[in-house]
């Protein structure tokens, strides 16, 4: 049995869809990433699957149960640890992973070990006594973590779990979570917009964009699939036309071409680099273009969005989900209401 499915999830929020017919499947034990900017659908997903909003259509079962019909259900097999940093300030660590257990109903008998267990994991013995006000944002982080994971939860999701922290602690994060997943075997779902963070954390990313997933496979294979290595090079802006003309006639050797007509930057991939170059070189003799700067790289997830998408990964300043709040916010001061 899959850890996490969908099928046909929409969410809408009066007129904006923030979730759009979307259908995939989590299996136990792995680590599952939503890969998309913000705005594209990923926190209102996941909100969904841990119960917090009811979809408008279709269905998702976590650990087969469903969401909409079975949330209790759901909820005693997952943990949450949600983008903003959900921890009390005014209590210790260990006070903060108490009230956890006590909201988890966790067995008194076995609270004590199970604290002293996750403060270890997450190396916060040292701090447990000291009030949470006095913490760095990474420590807090990984308390959040800690009380997500406290009551041994079947899956783990984890909503930006790094953003706003720097890349040191990021990367501390990271290590965590992967501890998490060896050491316990939990499922982890988390949603990112940081490549990186994808690239090395993740078994199977889902690409989102727009409210739809546009792409699902390992990172690796995302990236083989755009082929051996990625070619860019600069030309002046008056050349990119003739440039780009010669480049598509090399169309055994060259795909994925792709033009900046603001700053003459041409990028295409090629299944050996090195072996085109050359070829590249002389296209430019033949059209009177001058090369600038040229460049053979490895695909990343950056290529790979952009192929799927269209557009490099970007920063939105609402997601669907704020902004079909705020719609609900309109009518209802338009209609009177406090």
């Amino acid at each position: 049995m899959d850890a996490i499915e969908t099928r046909h999830l929409t969410k809408s929020f009066g007129h904006v869809t923030a979730v759009n017919d979307i259908s995939f499947s989590v299996k136990s034990g792995e680590i599952f990433g939503f890969l998309g900017p913000n705005g594209a659908g990923k926190s209102t997903t996941m909100m969904i699957l841990t119960t917090l909003l009811k979809p408008t259509s279709g269905e998702a079962f976590v650990g087969g149960a469903d969401v909409s019909r079975e949330p209790k259900s759901v909820r005693q097999k997952i943990g949450y640890v949600q983008q903003d940093i959900a921890v009390d300030e005014y209590m210790t660590g260990r006070e903060n992973l108490l009230l956890h257990a006590r909201l988890s109903h966790m067995p008194n008998r076995m609270t004590e070990s199970r604290i002293d267990e996750m403060l270890s994991l997450v190396e916060l013995e040292q701090k447990q006594h000291e009030p949470v006000v006095g913490y760095s944002g990474g420590m807090r982080k990984r308390l959040d973590i800690a009380g997500g994971l406290l009551h041994m939860p079947d899956v783990l999701f984890l909503d930006e779990p790094t953003v706003g922290l720097d890349i040191q602690t990021r990367r501390k994060i990271w290590d965590y979570i992967r501890r998490i997943h060896s050491e316990y075997g939990v499922t982890v779902f988390l949603t990112t917009h940081y490549m990186e963070e994808a690239d090395s954390l993740c078994d199977r990313i889902g690409i989102i964009d727009g409210g739809r997933i546009v792409a699902i496979d390992s990172p690796a294979r995302m990236k083989d699939a755009l082929g051996s290595e990625m070619i860019s090079l600069e030309v002046a802006r008056a050349d990119s036309d003739r440039m780009l003309q010669e480049l598509q006639n090399m169309a055994g050797m060259l795909s994925d071409i792709r033009c900046d007509y603001g700053s003459g930057a041409i990028t295409m991939v090629a299944s050996n680099g090195t072996g085109a170059v050359p070829k590249i070189f002389g296209a430019a003799s033949r059209c009177g273009a001058a090369i600038n700067a040229i460049s053979v790289t490895r695909p990343t997830l950056d290529d790979v969005f952009l192929h799927h998408t269209g557009h490099e990964i970007r920063d939105e300043e609402d997601s669907g989900f704020s902004r079909g709040l705020e719609l609900a916010r309109k009518r209802r001061r338009s209609s009177g209401a406090p």
